[in-house]
């Protein structure tokens, strides 16, 4: 079996010196393949830098809507890096007003450079929205974000959002918290949803699913995503795992199939 952790975090400080074994537990997990994100300019380097050692991290370029310190790049900047071949996506990027307030335009114009950058190089675009679903949505169909496709991350709205997001051509990809007992409308779309257009994630170091919520999160635990949302649908855990490893290969399809 091979399950993919289609958005984590493992080069944070949370992870400091302990790649080999997470490596190791992930295998142990089934899971053979994760996409590790980059959330600054800063911190873009050392993410590509784990894409290059190992064909099992692929890498993304992208500065994340809560971002507030460090370089700002502009189109050209984030064309530049985006280009480069080892970068299999752009994000994450979106709108946050959950930990943002006041004048947010800053956070607009970016997300909208990102979404350019996206179209402009032709890799999909990784989307965080928290508490800023409608403005997410608006921007994506606005700019013809399905001109250059990509994922809701770590999903959390409804089911009418998440239309909106598979009309455009967009995945949705599932976190631990579709495994919260208090999710009831995550878990809706986790069953609805079109088998070829979701995928899994950690998120790690973050929001670890039961049965370990509330302790850090990593990406061998995405197996336990997994196996939820293989029951909300009524499937086998594998068929749920070879579905949603096939269509993180189809959407980034840069990264390496055969790392194991």
């Amino acid at each position: 079996m091979f399950i993919v952790d289609s958005h984590c975090h493992i080069n944070f400080p949370d992870f400091d010196n302990r790649l080999d074994e997470l490596l190791q537990q992930a295998r142990d997990n089934d899971v053979h393949h994760m996409l590790c994100i980059s959330t600054s300019w800063e911190n873009a380097a050392e993410v590509r830098q784990l894409s290059l050692e190992h064909d099992a991290i692929s890498a993304s370029f992208g500065i994340h809507p809560n971002t507030k310190d460090g370089h700002e790049p502009d189109l050209e900047e984030i064309v530049e890096k985006a280009s480069d071949a080892e970068i299999v996506a752009v994000g994450e990027t979106g709108l946050d007003y959950h930990w943002n307030e006041g004048d947010l335009r800053w956070q607009h114009e970016r997300f909208e450079r990102h979404i350019t950058a996206a179209k402009t190089v032709q890799k999909p675009l990784i989307i965080h929205t928290r508490s800023a679903a409608e403005d997410t949505m608006q921007k994506l169909e606005s700019l013809d974000a399905g001109e250059a496709g990509g994922v809701m991350h770590c999903f959390a709205e409804d089911w009418a959002i998440a239309k909106r997001a598979l009309d455009i051509g967009f995945y949705i990809s599932f976190s631990g918290i579709v495994t919260f007992k208090s999710a009831k409308a995550v878990q809706e779309v986790a069953s609805k949803a079109p088998l070829d257009r979701i995928l899994v994630e950690t998120d790690a170091p973050f929001l670890a699913p039961v049965p370990f919520r509330g302790k850090q999160n990593q990406p061998a635990y995405v197996r336990h995503t997994a196996e939820h949302v293989a029951e909300l649908r009524g499937i086998p855990l594998p068929d749920l795992a070879q579905a949603t490893t096939d269509n993180y290969f189809e959407l980034f399809s840069l990264s390496k199939r055969n790392a194991v």
